[in-house]
């Protein structure tokens, strides 16, 4: 049932709400979640940095980490209108000259279909989460409110770490996972290149490994791209991958 996997879905979710939070890997989990409970083909999450322009955090896959980014390039979109408005973007006729730049470059990317819901609280707003279709679908009030409860879980774990800290640390942490973020498609490429793999599989290799031995992304990254051999032999067999949980770009 939809209700069970809703609930196992925040469970899991506020289970990472501890001192050591992997910013990254909890927006790539969420992003997983989307595409599993809303009935989307891909999903992604952007962030504000300190100057207020907004960045590919996670995405599900590399076609809609990619259009993100396009759309970050263009400064136009639907997720760029929902951040600045504060207002969701729901069922966008991509047939309408709205974003005609980012229009081309979804159907190029084989969406159809496109969603933005803020990530926000109260009037604060930190970004926005992208969800895409590949097919003509309508997005239903359900689907909206759950969705928009997921965005909010993700601001509020965001904001729950300046409860004890000063405002300039979360400024920090997430300049911290924008610049991680550069970081790991870095490794991302080296994986691919080393291990011959697609981009989204080297990521499941990467995020895997990190999950197995109970290390950041982050970390494990800049161990890659740092040219640690042992690090790298080792992802050519991540540790019990039968068992390992899939990975979302």
């Amino acid at each position: 049932m939809r209700e069970r996997r809703l609930t196992r879905a925040f469970v899991e979710l506020a289970d990472t709400l501890v001192d050591d939070f992997d910013l990254i890997d909890f927006l790539h989990t969420l992003a997983r979640r989307c595409v599993e409970l809303l009935d989307v083909d891909a999903a992604g999450l952007m962030l504000v940095d300190p100057r207020g322009r907004l960045w590919p955090a996670a995405a599900s896959s590399e076609n809609a980490r990619l259009l993100e980014l396009f759309e970050t390039q263009t400064d136009a979109g639907p997720c760029v209108d929902c951040f600045r408005t504060g207002q969701p973007v729901v069922n966008a006729d991509l047939d309408e000259p709205r974003w005609p730049h980012f229009t081309e470059a979804a159907r190029a990317a084989g969406f159809i279909a496109v969603h933005a819901l803020p990530l926000r609280l109260r009037g604060e707003i930190i970004g926005a989460l992208n969800l895409f279709h590949n097919s003509t679908h309508t997005l239903t009030d359900a689907d909206r409110h759950v969705g928009q409860a997921l965005a909010d879980i993700s601001t509020i774990s965001i904001l729950s770490q300046r409860n004890h800290q000063e405002q300039t640390t979360l400024t920090s942490q997430l300049q911290n996972a924008l610049t991680s973020r550069i970081i790991i498609e870095q490794a991302k490429g080296m994986i691919a290149a080393r291990l011959n793999l697609p981009m989204d599989e080297a990521f499941a290799v990467l995020r895997n490994h990190a999950r197995a031995h109970h290390e950041h992304l982050s970390a494990l990254a800049r161990r890659v791209t740092g040219g640690d051999d042992a690090v790298l032999s080792g992802l050519a067999a991540p540790a019990n991958p039968a068992s390992a949980p899939p990975a979302a770009n």
